[in-house]
């Protein structure tokens, strides 16, 4: 009865904990907090079949200024693929995406970690004027390095299963 009982209070903590960690997780971008310009945005490795979040995937988080003369953001990402080289992007639709913004890039260290500071004029709010998803949000992904040709501002290859994809969109107002 005792180890029915212990069992049942570790499912329910378990059960309470992943709950907490699901509803922060993919709340996407915060609010402001009072009168900070700080967002906040979670990236996560999809199944490009069904792009839905892979449990115990890859994942980032990258916190940025809402409104600026520049783009300022930081992002960290976990989970990746050792040694490799990816770029933090602004993808605006519809596919090529092209129009897309390059925002930094880092090379992934052997626990599969990569930390990407980025401060870019983008000369325009997120998203663009000219992206599908004006009025909805900016699209943030991280991709392969080797997949995105940031001096013609154009994705060049195309393997989701290695991208981190956004959990929301965000916004940013251009202010120069």
């Amino acid at each position: 009865m005792q180890k029915k009982l212990l069992s049942s209070i570790a499912l329910l903590a378990a059960a309470l904990m992943l709950a907490v960690v699901a509803g922060t997780a993919f709340a996407g971008p915060s609010a402001p907090a009072g009168k900070s310009n700080t967002g906040q945005l979670y990236l996560f490795e999809k199944d490009p079949a069904t792009w839905g979040v892979i449990a115990d995937g890859a994942w980032g988080k990258m916190q940025y200024q809402q409104s600026g003369s520049a783009f300022d953001a930081v992002f960290n990402g976990h989970e990746l693929m050792a040694d490799t080289d990816y770029t933090l992007i602004y993808y605006p639709d519809p596919w090529p995406g092209n129009g897309l913004i390059c925002l930094g890039d880092d090379t992934a260290n052997k626990g599969g970690n990569v930390h990407i500071s980025a401060t870019v004029d983008p000369g325009t709010n997120l998203p663009a004027a000219y992206d599908a998803n004006y009025g909805d949000g900016a699209k943030i992904w991280l991709v392969l390095s080797a997949d995105v040709d940031c001096d013609n501002a154009a994705m060049v290859g195309w393997n989701p299963e290695e991208y981190l994809f956004e959990a929301d969109k965000i916004n940013f107002e251009y202010a120069p």
